[in-house]
């Protein structure tokens, strides 16, 4: 394993220094964990309205109780603004209070779905206490994000302010979306490679299949997954489909180049963050950086830049998985059952690229259009992306197969993946399920959704 030449606090000068950062992320094939990602709307039961930060049903309230669990708080100017836990996991605010679970680095998809488990049972102990509930949805289904409250992290307040002026849908990218992602491993530069390729040329596929996001402010909003089509106009500098992913001689070195190219937001000093919205990591690294003149990057600037480019899959010293809304419990431990079962057997992954590797970057592009309006029913080529989806489902239940991690009762990996089978075979994702229970039982409300879909 290569280690950084620079500690969090030593000036970096040299991208050699920034790709052996990422470098360093290799580690072999037993050391590979999974990373669960989820984020939730919370809502009052007696207006379904978001919660605000203060209040006895606050966001604030809410991290204040979990702390009877044995999470810490962490503090922004002293104010909770997340929790942790010496295992590596955390509980973060999304910009208008949705409540993440970073989930810690696991072994198995078992542990992964425990870990869900007991993290929904302890919030919704304090839900039935508060009067407040929690909703899986990729996208907020009835506030206007006029309407949504804004959370207190210094950095939200510089990119609500920077957004709208590189696109048109990022404030409601940051107030009213949810989503779940997986975090996974590699142990080589070519594996991480094989890796990227793979994952991003098949995250369509996972955004068919978890599309649940039709509705906006009470109404059908034409798509499917409208979380995922809000990222096709946020900030063209720092999202996308990464063609140069797939040319010849990728690798950390040129993800480097584009992590250096895409505009940062802030910086963070002395528990404060500087705004330098639009500035450049290039001139940081040579002390000419406008808003904080002199100064020079440090590796903790560096994986706080990382965190602002949100391409459909992301590389830090791990993969992040970026395609998928958020949804009830099984689609939670299903998201990474079906990576793991793709990116984690190399017979899988062989499998998986023999199906994706022909593919252009203008179908790349075709399918991240209009994947988010027609999920399972896009035409590829001579197929659906439907039919992909099973194809990619097989692989993914044989690479499980193969990995025969199995818990208490003898059961493998493979039966996380049940739910993304019968939304395939079906036809119908999830979104079209609530379309039509909007159209029918809910008689043209989504207020019913908060109810029948609440966690």
């Amino acid at each position: 394993m290569h280690v950084t030449s620079a500690s969090n606090g030593e000036a970096i000068t040299d991208t050699r220094t920034l790709v052996e950062y990422m470098e360093s992320g290799c580690k072999p094939p037993d050391d590979w964990r999974i990373g669960t990602e989820h984020e939730k709307f919370a809502y009052r039961l007696e207006d379904l309205r978001p919660l605000d930060y203060e209040g006895p049903q606050g966001v604030r309230a809410l991290l204040e109780g979990l702390t009877q669990f044995d999470w810490q708080p962490v503090l922004e100017n002293g104010t909770p603004i997340a929790l942790s836990k010496p295992n590596f996991s955390s509980i973060t605010l999304e910009p208008a209070g949705q409540i993440e679970l970073s989930g810690a680095p696991l072994e198995t998809i078992h542990q992964t779905c425990n870990e869900v488990t007991e993290h929904l049972a302890q919030v919704k102990a304090l839900a039935s206490e508060m009067n407040i509930a929690f909703l899986g949805l990729g996208y907020q289904p009835k506030w206007p994000a006029v309407e949504m409250p804004w959370m207190p992290k210094a950095r939200y307040g510089i990119m609500r302010r920077y957004m709208p002026t590189r696109g048109t849908m990022g404030l409601q990218m940051m107030q009213a979306t949810c989503t779940v992602q997986v975090n996974l491993d590699f142990d080589t530069e070519a594996a991480m490679v094989r890796m990227f390729r793979v994952s991003l040329a098949l995250q369509p596929i996972a955004t068919a299949l978890w599309a649940n996001s039709p509705f906006k402010e009470g109404k059908p909003n034409g798509y499917l997954s409208y979380r995922s089509h809000i990222w096709t106009d946020t900030d063209p500098d720092r999202c996308g489909t990464l063609p140069f992913v797939f040319e010849d001689g990728f690798g950390f070195e040129r993800y480097v180049d584009y992590i250096l190219d895409v505009p940062m937001y802030f910086v963070g000093r002395d528990g404060t963050y500087i705004d330098v919205a639009g500035q450049s990591f290039r001139d940081f690294m040579e002390g000419k950086l406008p808003g904080l003149p002199g100064e020079r990057p440090t590796m903790h600037d560096w994986e706080d830049h990382l965190t602002t480019a949100f391409p459909e899959v992301r590389l830090k010293k791990y993969l992040e998985m970026r395609g998928a809304d958020g949804g009830p419990w099984a689609r939670l431990c299903a998201l990474p059952a079906f990576w793991v079962g793709l990116l984690y057997d190399t017979t899988a992954l062989d499998a998986a690229w023999e199906l994706v590797k022909d593919w252009t970057a203008e179908e790349h592009e075709t399918l991240r259009r209009d994947v988010p309006r027609l999920a399972l029913n896009t035409p590829f080529r001579n197929t659906t992306v439907g039919e992909l989806a099973l194809d990619v489902l097989e692989i993914a239940h044989e690479g499980l197969l193969r990995r025969a991690r199995l818990d208490g009762l003898g059961r493998d990996e493979t039966h996380f993946l049940n739910t993304l089978f019968q939304i395939a075979e079906s036809g119908l994702t999830p979104a079209e399920d609530l379309l039509a229970a909007y159209e029918r039982r809910w008689r043209g409300s989504v207020d019913p959704v908060f109810r029948e879909y609440a966690y």
